[in-house]
């Protein structure tokens, strides 16, 4: 483990929080205070045509219902367009970043995208920027690389990576990609625990660190909470939202799903001595990583 331990956990609002929110949530929250490390609460609000009316206060509001309070003030992505222009710009000058006018049915049809097929703009180099920004999305040159990690629950990974990610959007929306990536490394995030759907893009991930000059933090990809249909519980499934009234139970049953064995007795503690009581025993190597539904 690094010397000092720094997590965080990065909700993004489009709806409350779920019960897989939770456990993802806990998680993290028990590897950082059980590493005697600090762990950050971040909101990604990038998005705001995907954004729900209230959905932020809500989260941080299920987020104090639950205990789970970070250890400094929220990070709020929507205030820091600077730095993800900052790094844009940053590898410009590497020759990291070009424009690219491709439709997602020509991506799609290309199986993949790499610059030297790019169908729109070249390179910033060549073409320079006198198109207006709505008419191309910046990529990163990255397509070809493979990357290989040790994931703290899903093992070794190899990920080759097939398309060069989009950074920042047509609509000059900065894309999730980076800005986890440049929030990560500018509160000095060293140990990313977070669900197992963002496993596939962790190789993407890494690579933006180095280009950047950053050592990429050490990754842990829980297992996913499913519904009957098969499903992971999101937001865009209509999973139910958490109740803030029952939060001891809600804990109780997420410890459960991460393979711990809480007493009885203790559903009917508060937050604070529930979670007391499951950083004291917290074992990477009790959590089961599979996929499954909450066993009732």
């Amino acid at each position: 483990m690094p010397e000092h331990y720094i997590g965080r956990f990065a909700p993004s609002p489009t709806g409350p929080l779920h019960f897989g929110s939770l456990v993802c949530a806990l998680g993290s929250y028990l590897d950082a205070v059980a590493h005697e490390g600090h762990w950050w609460v971040r909101m990604e609000d990038l998005d705001p045509p995907r954004e729900m009316p209230g959905a932020a206060a809500r989260i941080l509001k299920s987020l104090d219902a639950h205990g789970l309070h970070g250890h400094g003030p929220v990070v709020w992505q929507s205030q820091r367009h600077g730095l993800y222009q900052s790094a844009l710009d940053q590898l410009r000058q590497r020759g990291l970043v070009y424009p690219c006018t491709c439709t997602r049915e020509q991506v799609r049809k290309a199986g993949g995208h790499r610059r030297d097929d790019c169908l729109g703009v070249r390179s910033l180099g060549e073409r320079g920027t006198k198109e207006p920004q709505e008419s191309y999305a910046l990529r990163f040159a990255c397509a070809g690389v493979t990357e290989k990690f040790s994931d703290i629950w899903q093992g070794e990974q190899t990920q080759p990576i097939g398309e060069d990610p989009i950074l920042k959007r047509k609509d000059g929306l900065y894309a999730y990609q980076l800005a986890v990536v440049v929030d990560d490394i500018q509160q000095n995030v060293n140990c990313v625990v977070r669900g197992a759907d963002l496993l596939d893009c962790t190789g993407v991930q890494r690579q933006l660190f180095l280009a950047l000059g950053a050592e990429p933090p050490r990754f842990g990809h829980m297992p996913l909470v499913m519904n009957e249909g098969g499903q992971k519980l999101s937001k865009q499934n209509h999973a139910a939202p958490l109740d803030d009234a029952t939060p001891s139970e809600n804990l109780f049953q997420a410890l459960r799903f991460l393979s711990f064995l809480p007493p009885a007795e203790l559903v009917n503690e508060p937050p604070r001595q529930i979670l007391s009581w499951a950083s004291a025993r917290w074992q990477r190597q009790q959590v089961d990583r599979r996929n499954r539904l909450l066993e009732q």
